[in-house]
């Protein structure tokens, strides 16, 4: 199973991303869950620096893994360019884990609780 968790800030502002893990819905360049899992995260960190100037500081990116987090502090306008991208991974990985529950744990938690 993919554990995708998303992190937000003290105002409820999305901050960070990790997923982990694999889906095993199907084998290795076959797996549709796994493929959306990659896409929709690369997209999202693609997007915040070609469309929003915003350099997220990576903290994993290996196979089945990638972990993210915003820089802190960002300008106002950039936080909300970023919320829009961050709200349309949490919008794409929650299509997902509703599709294939077995395959996909996504949660939301607080950044200070993550280590």
């Amino acid at each position: 199973m993919i554990r995708a968790i998303l992190y937000r800030n003290a105002e409820g502002q999305f901050t960070g991303y990790s997923a982990r893990g694999h889906s095993d819905y199907a084998e290795e360049g076959y797996d549709i869950v796994c493929a959306a899992v990659s896409v929709l995260g690369a997209t999202c960190v693609n997007s915040l620096e070609s469309l929003c100037g915003v350099e997220v500081e990576l903290l994993e990116n290996d196979s089945g893994v990638l972990r993210f987090r915003l820089p802190a502090p960002l300008p106002p306008q950039s936080m909300h360019d970023a919320q829009i991208l961050m709200g349309a991974l949490h919008q794409g990985l929650s299509d997902v884990a509703e599709q294939f529950p077995k395959d996909l744990s996504l949660s939301i938690q607080d950044w200070r609780k993550q280590q």
